[in-house]
């Protein structure tokens, strides 16, 4: 099995991935306008999951309905600060599968694992399943350390 692109990060972009408490997912609504969400996430095998929690909704959340239409998604995460230096964003590209919860197990661990809150009152899904088929990183000259030699180079093709 080939590579995934999460395997693919330098260790720094894939610290980032693991630590952030939320990312971004970008997506396309029902009228192909992008839309930008904060989500909570965390990654397993191979993916990054996200979960439809039990805040109130009237029906189908809008982004299940989306996705459900036009897969295909993006997910950033990052680290700001003031002092510019420290900046870093990494972000996966790929596309969503909606999942029932009785059909995440993997991803549901994953979230408990990192939230507290899904220990105490488990999401009742749908759970959304991103399998990245791309990742792009950056970081900012000054970020944790001085890249190896060509490493700058392979962080902006990426």
């Amino acid at each position: 099995m080939a590579d995934s692109p999460l395997e693919t990060l330098p260790g720094w972009a894939s610290e980032l991935l693991e630590s952030a408490r939320v990312a971004r997912l970008g997506l396309l609504d029902d009228r192909d306008r992008p839309r930008v969400l904060p989500v909570t996430y965390a990654v397993a095998e191979r993916a990054v999951w996200s979960a439809v929690d039990r805040k109130p909704k009237r029906g189908e959340p809008a982004r299940v309905r989306y996705l459900k239409r036009s897969p295909g998604a993006a997910l950033t995460v990052d680290r700001y600060d003031d002092d510019w230096s420290t900046l870093a964003w990494v972000q996966l590209l790929g596309d969503v599968e909606v999942l029932e919860a009785d059909r995440a197990a993997t991803g549901l661990e994953a979230l408990a694992a990192k939230y507290e809150q899904y220990t105490e009152d488990p999401p009742p899904g749908p759970v959304l399943r991103l399998a990245p088929t791309r990742a792009l990183c950056w970081r900012a000259e000054g970020y944790d350390r001085d890249p190896a030699p060509g490493e700058r180079a392979q962080e902006q093709q990426r």
